[in-house]
């Protein structure tokens, strides 16, 4: 069994109220550059892989058409573009890497691989790239559209985003650069190459007018959940993110994973899952309890309610007193948002003919928003016995994605602190290999 990678989520470590529970940095708010810098110095030290910043672009607004409570709960915005961020910290750490997500849905190809190319320079090779397709009209509405691209080709237009990246970044050969300095000959043109792509979405000529970067490309993450999610996953990730809501939906996708790795000609071994969850984590199992119910203290209805519409892409202030959960799934495929997360969930454990009332839909909405139908809490010792069993459980390849719902710092402090040396006591995490290392090296390897 090869060993897991672990990985912080600090996606939405200031939002749903984390800034103001007791742990939290005081005098340094969202977004202070100071605290993220001290956070990835503890990170490095403590043998954390990677980094990781989910985005969005849009203030949630589905829920009753309105961006109200998102503003005045702090639900999941305000997010910044922290690609500056994460060059400011890869300035004072050397081995922990960094995932930045842009939309394909929304980018351009040329502009996000120059971006990406540039930064994995000043990073020395420790780049990660998760691609999504976005689901949220917030954030299309930023980008001039008035609806949501349909469901099949926002995966179209994914995989035709990363072949042009490919194909950019691949564009002048790793030896093309001469820099010789009696010639004054600075590169060979004959192995610096136009792409000529024209697409169903994109005409680009390239070739990148950048000098390759140290891993030549980042290493691609995708997280796409649904069928076609999967099958575009598979087609170009290095790595997978994945939600690790129940064991048998985790073994789920690790299956279709590897039937479609199989199918595109790919090495279902080589290609790992980083599952989603949510750790609380104390000194006894009475701190970590006593943390748990702080953090759902923060959380009001319409907290819950703004997520999940959000999440979604669907205003779930319209459904009636009782509904069939299948009628709902149908209703949000035709409204081209995403029928994975709760809803996909619920059908899955409870069948598409369950009819269930307004009041328990939110019920269990409640526990996905909060993240408590994902979420370990106790003592390092309990959480290292839970990693070890799921890891065995998926395939042992891969690893953890934690995001803390708890403070800002000190909920990922636990992790650092607590959770790892118990982990490395075990022999349960990946070995690493003295000196600096790519993040393609670290995670790929």
């Amino acid at each position: 069994m090869t060993g897991m990678h672990l990985a912080l989520d600090l996606s939405f470590s200031h939002t749903e109220g984390r800034w103001a529970i007791p742990g939290s940095f005081v005098g340094r708010d969202f977004p202070d550059v100071r605290a993220y810098m001290e956070l990835a110095q503890m990170a490095d030290r403590g043998g954390v892989d990677l980094l990781f910043f989910g985005d969005g672009s849009g203030i949630p607004s589905t829920w009753q058409g309105s961006r109200d409570g998102a503003v005045e709960w702090g639900v999941q915005w305000p997010r910044h573009d922290m690609s500056p961020v994460i060059a400011a910290m890869s300035t004072v750490t050397e081995r922990v890497g960094f995932g930045l997500t842009y939309s394909s849905t929304f980018m351009h190809p040329f502009y996000v691989a120059r971006l990406l190319n540039s930064l994995d320079h000043v990073t020395s090779g420790r780049i990660a790239f998760n691609v999504v397709a976005s689901t949220r009209l917030a954030d299309a509405q930023n980008y001039g559209y008035d609806q949501l691209l349909e469901h099949e080709l926002r995966y179209e237009r994914m995989e035709e985003f990363i072949g042009v990246c490919k194909a950019l970044w691949r564009s002048v050969e790793p030896d093309a650069i001469l820099r010789d300095r009696e010639t004054r000959r600075f590169a060979d043109p004959t192995k610096v190459h136009p792409i000529d792509h024209h697409g169903r979405f994109f005409d680009v000529a390239g070739p990148l007018a950048s000098v390759p970067s140290p891993q030549i490309e980042p290493v691609l993450v995708q997280a796409g959940a649904s069928p076609r999610g999967i099958q575009a996953s598979a087609s170009f990730a290095d790595l997978v993110f994945g939600f690790g809501t129940s064991l048998a939906g985790m073994q789920r996708h690790r299956s279709l994973l590897d039937e479609q790795l199989t199918a595109q000609g790919r090495d279902a071994q080589a290609v790992g899952i980083l599952w989603d969850l949510q750790a609380v984590i104390g000194a006894t199992e009475e701190e970590a309890q006593n943390r748990k119910q702080t953090i759902l203290d923060a959380w009001t209805p319409e907290m819950v309610a703004v997520s999940l519409s959000h999440n979604s892409g669907y205003d779930f202030s319209t459904l009636p007193d009782k509904f069939r959960l299948g009628d709902l799934r149908e209703s949000i495929i035709a409204a081209q948002a995403s029928p994975a997360g709760l809803v996909g969930t619920l059908v899955q454990e409870l069948g598409e003919d369950h009819l269930i009332t307004n009041e328990d839909f939110f019920s269990h909405g409640w526990a996905a928003a909060t993240g408590v139908d994902h979420m370990l809490v106790g003592s390092a010792t309990a959480i290292a016995d839970e990693l070890e069993e799921t890891f065995a459980a998926t395939g042992s390849r891969g690893g953890f994605m934690i995001s803390s719902p708890s403070a800002f710092p000190s909920g990922f402090a636990a992790v650092v602190e607590l959770l790892i040396p118990e982990l490395e006591r075990r022999g349960a995490m990946a070995e690493r290999a003295p000196g600096p290392q790519t993040l393609r090296q670290t995670l790929c390897a």
